[in-house]
């Protein structure tokens, strides 16, 4: 291997691999770099293990003359036989590298090999990236070169496994640390705070509808249901709000209990209110039809739901409230506090969407005028509003 040109990679990875933009972009500019150097390489495939709800790790694939592949893996891959039977689950579980020349026997133990074996590749092997958590990712690289890979490109290649790590580490971090701020405050509360807006008090106003949900009977089955299926319930119920929610670009700011509060941010461009507060509707329906469809077996009962939500349009303030060191980014206002008594109302009336006089307003589409009702807290009463094609059903 060309030693000048595999210092220059070292140096690039330790720089910080600034000249590439994204993990996709580094691992192709790193590969065909190595290829130049004189490491004929095939296959490379990185994967790295992710701080994630749903997936349990990403990887990245480079062939030649390809775009890099990126790809994630849930966490119930961990018990299939093709992982558990290939060479990564050593260098995960283990820590170690693993060297297969594919013509020897012994490779024949990993099924994964079969498919190299076919493509002409001659050797493999996997090598453990070690993270300053002790955390341990992993890399895979294979050639098609006769005779497989060199001591002198195996040592070369081995060199630049640290300063990699170390990159992958910062990426890897970066990202969970937004990953883990969208799961649990939203994607916009998530990248004000990686902004800098930290500080106790940093708030904006925000003009935006308001829908505060909850569902009906919550603590009725919480007392007659074990925890654990009271858990699950909940977790199915707010299924069917989140993804109408976000697919109408709603952000849910918080879970309280059985209750979930979203805004949808309103630009000040003519028009905008309108379009929003339709795509506010359009979702309220949805979860509408997905909670009464929701059904959950209990013993030999078969539970069923239903859920009220109000729906409002107001400005809110946006930022950070809390005490000490313990802070909260959400929203407060008096609008999200009429959008609560609204909720409640829901309920005494039985129904499960209803709207303020602004948001009928901004949407007239199908509302009946359920009547004005004195709220608590506020000087004047509020005119509430019930979709016409919904009638009132007792809980």
């Amino acid at each position: 291997m060309n030693a000048l040109e595999l210092h220059k990679l070292r140096d690039w990875l330790i720089d910080g691999a600034r000249s590439t933009s994204g993990s996709a972009q580094m691992v192709s500019h790193l590969c065909e770099s190595l290829v130049q150097a004189g490491l004929p390489l095939w296959r490379v495939g990185i994967f790295v293990r992710t701080l994630h709800p749903d997936i349990i790790g990403r990887n990245f694939i480079w062939r030649p003359d390809a775009e890099v592949t990126m790809g994630t893996t849930s966490f119930e891959v961990l018990d299939s036989p093709e992982y558990l039977n290939s060479p990564l689950a050593i260098v995960f579980g283990e820590g170690r590298e693993v060297r297969c020349r594919i013509d020897d026997p012994e490779s024949k133990r990993f099924p994964f090999l079969d498919d190299m074996r076919e493509e002409g590749v001659t050797d493999y092997i996997a090598l453990p990236m070690i993270q300053s958590d002790g955390s341990v990712h992993a890399s895979s690289w294979t050639t098609k070169q006769p005779g497989g890979f060199t001591d002198d490109q195996l040592s070369g290649l081995r060199s630049l496994i640290s300063p990699l790590a170390r990159l992958i580490e910062v990426t890897r971090l970066q990202r969970t640390a937004s990953v883990l701020l969208d799961t649990y405050v939203g994607n916009r509360a998530g990248e004000r705070i990686l902004g800098g807006q930290i500080r106790r008090g940093h708030a904006e106003t925000m003009h935006a509808a308001i829908w505060l949900s909850d569902l009906r009977g919550f603590t009725a089955l919480s007392d007659r249901l074990p925890a654990e299926t009271v858990v699950d319930i909940l977790n199915n119920y707010f299924d069917c709000q989140v993804a109408a929610i976000a697919a109408r670009g709603g952000e849910v700011l918080k879970f309280m209990g059985d209750g979930l509060l979203a805004v949808f941010p309103i630009a000040e461009q003519p028009g905008d209110t309108e379009d929003v507060c339709t795509h506010v509707l359009a979702a309220a329906r949805e979860s509408r039809a997905s909670v009464e469809a929701m059904h959950f077996p209990v013993g030999e009962t078969i539970e069923r739901f239903r859920f009220g939500v109000a729906l409002h349009v107001g400005k809110v303030l946006y930022g950070n409230i809390g005490g000490g060191s313990r802070l909260d980014f959400t929203c407060i206002g008096p609008a999200v506090n009429l959008a609560a008594r609204l909720e409640k109302i829901a309920g005494r009336l039985h129904r499960t969407v209803v709207a303020s006089t602004a948001f009928m307003r901004a949407c007239d589409d199908g509302w009946d005028d359920l009547g004005e009702f004195p709220i608590a807290g506020f000087s004047k009463a509020e005119r509430v509003y019930g979709l016409l094609d919904e009638v009132a059903v007792p809980a």
